[in-house]
């Protein structure tokens, strides 16, 4: 489903210059549910934008803790024998059978919405416990930082047809752009982006990882859980985030606009 279609024509009117125009079409960001399930357990449903769902599964279940390596899939698709519901919204993931997990356990906690990411998560303290904080000798210039939003905007290209998309990118120390997803929900175009990546087994820990949104925990954790030093963003990032840097040796960068930036955690990264 990597080429499905995330965008929709509709009929609109404009209101501009203090009159409506006539009726006229328009895009606007497909939003449809992802239910992810493990063995056939569903174990969270996401609003998503459709295409990669395969790598949002996997950014999915690694980010949270569930797998720490790519071996321990077996495979992941959309199911298709479920005819009473749409098979493209759903994927199982077939995990190696010495991976051991507690379904239950994480039925009560994932439950995720395009906007919030996941609701009832555990605390704080547990996702730590899970992840430890970042080692690295990582070095990047404001230069090579400070080229990396026209990069992203330019690359976003479901979002210049439909102005609703958050983007997510992983770029290296050079400038160069590794990937980027695209997605309704901020936490899913990470998650995609960061799967396309561990499920190609690529190395994580010396890349960095770009939001076009503001950066929240959530996003922090999901970094961390692959061991990503540097989180840098369009937008600002939550009090929380910043926090959550610090504590785990990561950088986070924000308000990159107009060649500037603020940089909230992980100083020594960045020259």
């Amino acid at each position: 489903m990597n080429n499905a279609q995330q965008s929709r024509q509709i009929r609109i009117r404009r209101f501009e210059e203090n009159q409506l125009t006539g009726a006229e079409t328009d895009f606007v960001a497909i939003e449809e549910p992802l239910e992810i399930r493990i063995r056939g357990n569903a174990i969270a449903i996401t609003m998503r934008t459709p295409g990669h769902d395969i790598e949002l599964a996997a950014g999915f279940i690694s980010t949270e803790g569930i797998i720490k390596e790519r071996s321990e899939i077996l495979e992941i698709a959309h199911c298709e024998d479920d005819k009473a519901n749409d098979d493209r919204n759903i994927v199982n993931v077939f995990l190696h059978p010495a991976v051991k997990i507690n379904l239950e356990e994480f039925k009560r906690h994932f439950f995720t919405n395009s906007s919030c990411g996941i609701c009832g998560k555990a605390t704080i303290e547990s996702v730590q416990s899970l992840f430890p904080p970042i080692i690295s000798n990582i070095s990047i210039t404001t230069h090579s930082l400070n080229s990396f939003p026209d990069k992203l905007r330019k690359a976003q290209k479901t979002f210049h047809e439909t102005g609703g998309l958050h983007a997510a990118a992983l770029f290296a120390t050079d400038g160069s752009m590794i990937g980027i997803r695209e997605d309704v929900g901020r936490h899913n175009a990470v998650d995609k982006v960061i799967g396309h990546s561990f499920l190609a087994e690529r190395k994580l820990s010396n890349l960095i990882l770009m939001v076009s949104g503001r950066v929240s925990f959530e996003i922090m954790q999901k970094a961390l859980a692959h061991k990503i030093p540097i989180v840098a963003a369009i937008s600002a990032p939550t009090s929380l985030a910043v926090e959550f840097a610090t504590e785990n040796n990561q950088a986070l960068v924000g308000f990159m606009r107009n060649n500037k930036m603020n940089i909230y955690a992980g100083h020594e990264y960045i020259n």
